[in-house]
């Protein structure tokens, strides 16, 4: 059983303490993996909106999020 599939099962746990320290360390691998799967795709070439519409957000969200990570082309883009 992986790490992520643990941590998972452990959020479902009727535990509080044990489901909610499994949620914060799920959210916090969810954002490790959306910040580097956004990385991928800015250097793939993807433009900001083809990265919000796979992640069903506004462009305007993700860029917020994500722009400040990657100096160049991100600032060129209109």
């Amino acid at each position: 059983m992986s790490d992520a599939t643990k941590l998972a099962a452990a959020a479902g746990s009727a535990d509080p303490g044990v489901g909610l320290r499994a949620v914060l360390a799920l959210r916090r691998l969810l954002e490790t993996l959306e910040t580097l799967q956004v990385g991928n795709a800015r250097k793939a070439g993807w433009s900001w909106q083809e990265i919000a519409d796979a992640l069903e957000v506004s462009r305007q969200a993700v860029h917020k999020k994500h722009a400040g990570r990657w100096p160049g082309p991100d600032r060129r883009e209109k």
